[in-house]
């Protein structure tokens, strides 16, 4: 697959985030060119609120693989990362987060701080954005507009 293919994979788990009635944000872990952990926005339905696309992708690829540890994967994620999420990505030592849209109310990978290259931590890791942002822009956007009526 391709990296606009992952993110199609993204995109599919975000529309089933708003099926569900959760805000649409969906991620996958990639590794190899293989997809090992899928997930997408639960906090709600799960009442977890550490249950964002990105932990639950995170989770299910580390449970796969036997380790809590994931430095040869990616994630790829329809919006940018939250500081919870980054400091997750952080805590599994990924190489690298594809986002679709910046966050500019919660982002933690360039919007609202970046915790992705701070020498401080203990692990830093490369960033990309905007890959099918429109797409992924649109369906929050709409998503908002029906629940505000």
């Amino acid at each position: 697959m391709t990296d606009e293919e992952y993110m199609g994979l993204c995109l599919e788990l975000a529309h089933q985030a708003a099926a569900a009635g959760e805000v649409p944000v969906g991620a996958v872990v990639v590794r190899e060119g293989e997809v090992i952990g899928t997930g997408y926005n639960q906090p709600i339905g799960e009442a977890d609120p550490t249950a964002h696309a990105e932990i639950v992708a995170i989770r299910d690829a580390a449970k796969k693989m036997g380790n809590y540890r994931l430095p040869d994967a990616e994630l790829f994620v329809t919006l940018e990362p939250c500081v919870m999420c980054a400091g997750a990505v952080i805590q599994s030592r990924l190489r690298r987060v594809t986002f679709a849209c910046s966050d500019p109310k919660a982002g933690f990978v360039g919007s609202l701080g970046d915790v992705s290259a701070d020498p401080r931590l203990n692990h830093r890791f490369a960033v990309r954005s905007g890959l099918r942002a429109d797409e992924a822009r649109a369906l929050l956007v709409e998503f908002f507009r029906d629940r505000r009526g």
